[in-house]
C-alpha cells in the first residue's frame, strides 16, 4: 500500500513540476530529422519524400477538405484546398492564442506564430517559462490536428554587438521550441529550424522596440 502512494506521489509530483527543456547533449535525438536551414519552396521539396516516409500527410490527404472539386484545373483546386484548410488553421490559432505578447497572421497561404521572448522563455534564464510552455502545448494540440503543414521555427534577437552571440542565441531559442514539439509527438521532419539574430527587426531598437524583437516565429506553409 506504501509503494502504491509513493508511485501516486511521485506522478502527481512529475505532473505539477515545470517544465524544463532536456540538457542540450540530447537535443540531437530529440531533433533528428529536422532540417536546419530556411523552409523555402526548393527545400520542402528537397525534404518530401524524407517527410512522407516519416509518415507526413500533404494537404490533399487531409479528411476534412478531402472532397473533390468539380470545376477548374488541378492547380487551381489544389490552391482553394490549401488555402480553405489554412484559413482553418488561422482561426483555431486565433481563438487559443489571445495572450500578451503573441500573434497570428497570415502571410500568402502561410500561417505564422509570432511569439515574443517574455511571453516564451523565463526573464533570466535559457529556458522555456511555465506561461510559454502552456502556449506551446495549446499550439502542439493544434499542430497534431493540422498535420499536412511544415514548420519553419526561427529564433531571433534584438541589435547585438557580438553577431556570432545574438545568433548562437536565436538557435538556442528556436531549438528549445523544437524540442518541445518533438518531446510532445510532433513529427521532426517537418521541422526547418533556424537562427537569425538581429536580422528582420518588427520593432524599433529602442528599450521598448528591444523587446518585440526579441523573438520566436512560427511559419506554417502548407504540405503539398
Amino acid at each position: 500500500m506504501k509503494k502504491i502512494k509513493l508511485f501516486f506521489l511521485i506522478l502527481l509530483m512529475s505532473a505539477c513540476a515545470p517544465y524544463s527543456s532536456p540538457e542540450r547533449h540530447t537535443w540531437s535525438q530529440y531533433l533528428n530529422g529536422a532540417s536546419f536551414t530556411d523552409m523555402t519552396e526548393i527545400s520542402r521539396v528537397a525534404k518530401r519524400p524524407v517527410y512522407l516516409g516519416a509518415g507526413g500527410k500533404l494537404i490533399n490527404d487531409a479528411t476534412e477538405i478531402s472532397e473533390k472539386l468539380e470545376y477548374g484545373d488541378k492547380t487551381t483546386n489544389d490552391n482553394i484546398v490549401a488555402t480553405q484548410y489554412m484559413a482553418k488553421l488561422e482561426y483555431e490559432l486565433y481563438d487559443a492564442l489571445r495572450k500578451p505578447g503573441i500573434s497570428v497572421q497570415r502571410a500568402g497561404t502561410d500561417v505564422v506564430i509570432i511569439l515574443v521572448r517574455d511571453a516564451l522563455m523565463e526573464l533570466n534564464v535559457a529556458d522555456i517559462s511555465e506561461t510559454g510552455a502552456d502556449t506551446l502545448g495549446i499550439i502542439t494540440k493544434t499542430l497534431k490536428k493540422y498535420n499536412a503543414t511544415f514548420m519553419e521555427i526561427a529564433g531571433y534577437t534584438d541589435a547585438m554587438r557580438d553577431t556570432n552571440a545574438a545568433s548562437a542565441l536565436s538557435m538556442d531559442m528556436a531549438q528549445r521550441v523544437g524540442v518541445f514539439f518533438s518531446q510532445n509527438g510532433i513529427n521532426t521532419t517537418r521541422m526547418f529550424i533556424v537562427g537569425r539574430g538581429a536580422a528582420r527587426p518588427i520593432a524599433a531598437q529602442d528599450n521598448v522596440g528591444r523587446l518585440t524583437n526579441r523573438r520566436v516565429e512560427i511559419r506554417l506553409s502548407p504540405a503539398r
